[in-house]
């Protein structure tokens, strides 16, 4: 049995699963309804995504440089619709957070274990602080891929 299966049973994960599926739709019925009856993306489109990225706990910087993002594809594409920008906001969002802080795709390599006076490597606590919208699970999602390669 898989660590996290012991962790979580079946109807804790289908509780988490409904909590995240209102936290989603609820983003979504947002973005919807400040797109409405608009045709394409300009700036009253992108203030409103602003507000909801924020409001959703995204984070200001990270709002912040999602939308600059977003302003610069627009100003490539002058007819771009708002049915697109869903897409586009997931594949900005995606982008970023596979970028490091200087916009280079994630490499991180894991430092070697502290060894203890006989040679055997000791454990060690990784403490990841941060505001919402940071990226701390993303980075421990990156660091626990990166352990398990090791091992």
């Amino acid at each position: 049995m898989s660590f996290f299966k012991k962790i979580f049973s079946s109807e804790k994960k289908e509780t988490l699963d409904k909590g995240l599926e209102k936290s989603k739709s609820s983003f979504f019925n947002k973005l919807n309804k400040a797109v409405a009856g608009k045709s394409k993306v300009d700036d009253d489109v992108l203030d409103n995504l602003e507000e909801i990225l924020v409001t959703s706990d995204v984070g200001v910087n990270t709002t912040l440089k999602v939308i600059t993002r977003i302003e610069e594809r627009v100003a490539k594409d002058k007819y771009l619709g708002t049915s697109e920008l869903n897409k586009i906001l997931r594949e900005e969002i995606a982008a970023l957070l596979s970028e490091t802080k200087s916009g280079e795709e994630t490499e991180y390599t894991i430092p070697e274990l502290p060894k203890q006076a006989d040679g055997s490597k000791t454990p060690y606590v990784l403490m990841v602080v941060g505001v919402n919208g940071v990226g701390k699970t993303t980075t421990i999602g990156k660091l626990a891929y990166q352990f398990k390669k090791k091992v």
